[in-house]
């Protein structure tokens, strides 16, 4: 309605200084000087009101911009004018400045909420620009780094020189561990980056959490499994050697009394050496037991080297190749780009591997079309990784969090050492391994 009434108004002053301009060249070709000088008048204060009318329209509207560019939302417009098009145009600014001041303090409220939140939040967040300047750092990433107030990355060299390390070459979609320790107490930092863009600057959004709770429920979990399966087996073991041994110790004793060799009959004679050999073959199974426990605690650091993923996924696919016995089981490996390499320890990697491998021949048993498929490659984080893939009937959803506890095996033969040495090999290498089990079973071996 406003623009339609400017736009009659800008019509009707120029119709009127057009015939104005017809009237004063007509008064000059009939050489009436007079009317002449007073039509040019005339078309003279037409064009100045004209000006005049749009020079205000356009002022008004610059200054609503200007107020609402300085978030001014105290300018009025008056609405008592004669001029009906500049009254409704003025109405409409301060209907349209009323509009923006409730947004404007919704917004207000909105980012009051939102700090808030963040301000009470467990975890630590923070935000840094491409030169290191910290733009808002909560109070739980102030109380966790134990620093007040957080304005730059290099404060954090007061703090820790190596916290300062990673954070200034932390990059976006990354995250690291870090362990804290002050005065007071140490702390298990976990820091994740993402990158963020606002208002057209390029920003890193960094997350702290301490994790010390986490990794100290962790740690217990794990002791609680080891223990119990370290006391299954060794029950199992003893259980029969003490069983044996008070029905040996029976056969020489009455009440207090040891019997003499003339009592003692030829059968308990025989039962003895059966039971000695019962009990000399628990006692070997439990020196082997031990054996592995020492085998376990005691991985070399790895003697790393580069060398190309062909050559080690081809010389595990021979090595599993020669061991089946079946016909029915195909092995494939795949190599993303042909000439990645890996920095690894070949020996600890490939009795890696080998131990993947064979725990998938064993759970492809009696499967007319077993496959396993070795595959390395790069993944969307630029890391290496390893992938061993079988086809078989997967690992039980309740066991999947089990199966790298030492000792712990779902067969009826082996130590249960394998997945859990594997895992320790892993971590010497500053890797993974990781598994995932539906249609298919996938350990995924990733290096740092």
């Amino acid at each position: 309605m406003v623009s339609k009434h400017i736009h009659l108004q800008l019509i009707l002053r120029i119709l009127l200084i057009t015939l104005t301009s017809l009237a004063s060249g007509l008064f000059l070709v009939n050489e009436n000087y007079i009317l002449l000088l007073l039509t040019v008048l005339l078309l003279a204060l037409q064009t100045y009101f004209l000006i005049f009318y749009v020079n205000q329209t356009n002022r008004k509207i610059a200054y609503f911009f200007e107020a609402i560019k300085n978030e001014d939302f105290t300018l009025r417009f008056p609405e008592k004018l004669s001029v009906k098009s500049l009254k409704e145009l003025n109405h409409s600014l301060n209907v349209l400045n009323a509009m923006i001041q409730d947004i404007h303090l919704k917004k207000q409220a909105q980012e009051q909420f939102y700090q808030e939140i963040l301000k009470q939040a467990d975890i630590g967040i923070m935000t840094v620009n491409t030169k290191g300047h910290i733009l808002y750092a909560n109070p739980t990433i102030e109380r966790l780094l134990n620093h007040h107030p957080l304005n730059h990355i290099k404060q954090l060299q007061q703090i820790d020189e190596k916290l300062y390390q990673q954070f200034s070459g932390l990059e976006p979609f990354e995250s690291s561990i870090h362990q804290l320790t002050n005065e007071r107490d140490k702390t298990e930092l976990a820091l994740k980056a993402t990158a963020v863009t606002v208002d057209g600057q390029s920003l890193l959004l960094v997350v702290a959490q301490d994790i010390r709770k986490e990794l100290d429920e962790k740690e217990t979990d794990s002791w609680v499994k080891l223990i119990r399966v370290l006391t299954h087996e060794i029950m199992n073991t003893i259980t029969p050697i003490t069983s044996i041994s008070e029905s040996i110790l029976k056969y020489y004793k009455q009440g207090e009394t040891v019997i003499s060799g003339q009592e003692f009959p030829e059968q308990h004679l025989i039962n003895t050496v059966k039971g000695l050999e019962v009990i000399k073959y628990q006692g070997t199974d439990l020196m082997n037991f031990v054996q592995s426990y020492r085998k376990f605690l005691s991985v070399p650091e790895p003697d790393r080297e580069l060398i190309p993923a062909k050559e080690l996924l081809e010389r595990i696919a021979l090595l599993l190749g020669n061991q089946q016995n079946k016909e029915n089981l195909t092995i494939k490996y795949k190599v993303e780009p042909e000439d990645l390499e890996l920095y690894i320890d070949v020996k600890q990697m490939t009795q890696v591997l080998l131990n993947l491998g064979k725990n998938a021949q064993q759970s492809l048993e009696g499967q007319t079309d077993g496959r396993i498929f070795l595959k390395a490659g790069i993944n969307e984080k630029n890391k290496k990784f390893v992938q061993v893939w079988d086809n078989g009937p997967g690992i039980a959803s309740d066991l999947i969090d089990e199966i790298f506890v030492p000792f712990f095996t779902t067969k009826n033969s082996g130590t249960g050492i394998g997945l859990s040495l594997s895992k320790q090999i892993m971590r010497l290498h500053k890797g993974t391994i990781q598994v995932a089990s539906q249609d298919e079973t996938v350990f995924t071996l990733t290096f740092d």
